[in-house]
């Protein structure tokens, strides 16, 4: 879990406080279009309107309300690459901070259970990464353009607020300073990973099975329609078995296993099944006989809401959350610096019978289980558009349908005060919504008291 802090550097030592801000973008409520006459202005004037969006932007004050920050947003994507910079603004009260600085951090700490079960100073908490810069006063070494979101709050909060950027490493060294949480704000981000673009090789598997004094054997082959599955998409499994022994198959068992590996003091490992199904009663594969069958599994988190140990994505929305999506690893040595990997396998197994105990035959299909990723939307306003762009488009649309080239230039007059405006000098303030974060509550989970 990621936590952004920005802090005053008259601090001591306290308590860790947590909380959780973020962007989405919103759109207003559209407005309909002038009723008569087929007018080419009412219909631009009404286009341009159902195009006005307003953004909202997450903050948190620290408990005195002397520092408040604010984020464009709260997913930060993981590239394998790079990290998704982290860029905002933080509003102090000059009279309180007066002569102090201000930094701001950036920390990711893994946590596996809850604090209250930490034992004799034994806490089961892992600093992954730091970064660290001072926000206030401006150091003037590292000048950076602002982006388009800070130009646009630093517009509206007035002189009192700061721009910062923080560009995440791969890995830092573990820094032990604690801010206090009087004049902290603490702000909990998400740092996540989308499907690849580039899809891997069909998962397919041969096995073969062979008993004591007999020279022929039970064959297994097994394969998954595809390598890369979104979350709620059904797993296509085919199996084909051949049995060319003189046991016989009695029943065929398929499951989505989820592996989890927690490295914290030391790697350990959780397996759990999140999706099953096995052959019906009487679908035997008798001594020479062949079996061609396509099993469909749909690994979800509604249908594994009882079981423990399950790896689940992190949520920062009042919304559901999922099982946990598969870690993409580009360097197996810094498998420590993740806190959590979790991968899925299909688990095909074939159970024979035999004079005492026939054995089971059992092949593995690993696969990958990603949300997809989203379409940009970091230009949250109009899309990839300005304001002025969109009227133009706006334009051109009406008088392509009216015929009517008075009617374009007539567009021109369309006033565009409603809008967010960029780039013009004149602008009326920006529709930017401030909203406070609330805790996730995971749907159809029940409180134990």
């Amino acid at each position: 879990m990621n936590a952004l802090n920005a802090t005053n550097n008259a601090t001591g030592n306290n308590g860790h406080s947590s909380s959780s801000t973020g962007i989405r973008p919103n759109s207003g409520n559209d407005e309909a279009g002038g009723g008569g006459g087929g007018s080419s202005l009412l219909g631009a004037e009404a286009d341009a309107s159902s195009r006005r969006q307003a953004t909202r932007v997450f903050k948190k004050s620290s408990s005195n309300g002397k520092i408040t920050v604010y984020l464009g947003k709260r997913d930060f994507v993981d590239h394998i690459s790079h990290v998704d910079p982290i860029d905002g603004v933080v509003f102090i009260d000059p009279e309180y901070v007066k002569d102090r600085k201000v930094f701001g951090q950036v920390l990711a700490a893994f946590r596996y259970g809850r604090e209250d079960l930490d034992v004799l100073g034994l806490t089961f908490r892992k600093d992954l990464y730091l970064a660290n810069e001072q926000i206030y006063p401006p150091s003037h070494t590292n000048e950076r353009t602002l982006t388009r979101l800070q130009e646009r709050l630093i517009k509206k909060l007035g002189a009192n607020a700061y721009p910062f950027y923080f560009e995440v490493p791969p890995y830092c060294e573990h820094i032990d300073d604690k801010p206090h949480k009087r004049n902290s704000v603490r702000l909990t981000i998400r740092k996540v990973m989308y499907a690849p673009s580039k899809v891997g090789e069909q998962p397919s598997i041969e096995v073969s099975k062979e008993f004591m004094m007999k020279p022929n054997k039970i064959h297994l082959e097994a394969s998954l329609d595809k390598e890369l599955y979104h979350h709620g998409e059904k797993i296509s499994i085919n199996v084909h078995i051949a049995n060319n022994s003189n046991r016989t198959v009695k029943k065929i068992k398929v499951c989505v296993r989820q592996f989890a590996d927690i490295c914290l003091f030391s790697t350990a490992q959780y397996k759990s099944v999140v999706a099953e199904t096995e052959s019906e009663d009487g679908c035997q594969v008798l001594p020479g006989f062949t079996l061609s069958k396509v099993f469909e599994l749909c690994p979800l988190l509604a249908n594994n809401k009882d079981k423990w140990g399950l790896a689940l994505d992190g949520q920062l929305k009042h919304e559901d959350t999922n099982l946990a999506s598969s870690t993409l690893i580009t360097n197996p040595a810094q498998r420590e610096s993740l806190g959590i990997i979790v991968h899925y396998k299909v688990k095909v197994k074939l159970l024979i019978s035999g004079p005492l105990l026939g054995g089971d035959l059992v092949a593995e299909l690993p696969f990958t289980l990603m949300h997809p990723k989203p379409e940009d939307d970091e230009n949250a306003l109009l899309g990839d558009k300005s304001p002025r762009q969109s009227i133009r488009d706006a334009q051109l649309v009406v008088a392509g349908h009216d015929g009517n080239a008075a009617s374009c230039s007539s567009m021109q007059e369309v006033p565009t005060t409603n809008l967010i405006q960029l780039d013009d000098d004149d602008a009326q303030d920006d529709d930017i919504i401030f909203e406070d974060f609330a805790r996730l509550r995971l749907k159809g989970a029940e409180t134990e008291a």
